[in-house]
């Protein structure tokens, strides 16, 4: 079976990446937390037996931590996140028949979530991993749906609700991974960096 999984990342620049972290510990700090969190979100992708993908925020760095030996390098396309998820999805379920994508800053995420995300889309159109802020974490298909990513206010929590909607309006299933939390607020961090070490 033909399998990926797509990783969506920002390039980790200073000031440029977790805004409402660093208002409260700092830019430098909210970088650190941010590499961090790219570094286990790397360890987790490499733990399961799948091509990947890794889509830049803004250009594909051939420096960084990220082996090309191990992640084709792309960078994201698209006017807002849904558009820039929708082109990432078509480009790749061109070549797979099953594809999940995650973002960086999900300390929860581990290999066996991303096992099971895999193993339902067996049996599912589609899978998905709710936020508790309303979001969602991870979603992954077996052909390209565009119409999942239209029409969707994606910094408002009803994103999740929106996109269940739109899947059963389609006609199509899907299964519900568990709910995780990411990191937006400083409390975030303090809550969840303890997943970073295990």
């Amino acid at each position: 079976m033909s399998r990926a999984l797509i990783l969506f990342i920002k390039n980790p620049r200073l000031g440029k990446v977790k805004t409402r972290l660093a208002a409260t510990m700092g830019a430098e700090k909210a970088l650190r937390v941010y590499e961090a969190m790219l570094a286990h979100t790397r360890k987790v992708a490499l733990q399961i037996p799948v091509d990947r993908y890794l889509y830049y925020s803004d250009f594909i760095d051939h420096q960084d931590n990220w082996s090309r030996a191990h992640f084709h390098k792309k960078v994201q396309r698209g006017e807002n996140l849904g558009a820039r998820m929708a082109h990432a999805f078509s480009e790749v379920l061109d070549e797979h028949e099953r594809a999940i994508l995650i973002g960086s800053d999900i300390p929860q995420i581990n290999p066996s979530i991303l096992k099971e995300a895999f193993e339902r889309l067996s049996t599912h159109d589609f899978v998905i991993g709710p936020a508790q802020d309303g979001g969602y974490y991870l979603l992954g298909m077996r052909s390209f749906e565009p119409t999942v990513f239209l029409g969707i206010a994606w910094s408002a929590p009803t994103v999740f609700n929106k996109t269940i909607d739109i899947i059963q309006r389609l006609d199509k299933s899907f299964h519900c991974l568990p709910t995780l939390s990411d990191v937006d607020e400083e409390e975030d961090w303090d809550r969840l960096k303890k997943y970073l070490e295990q």
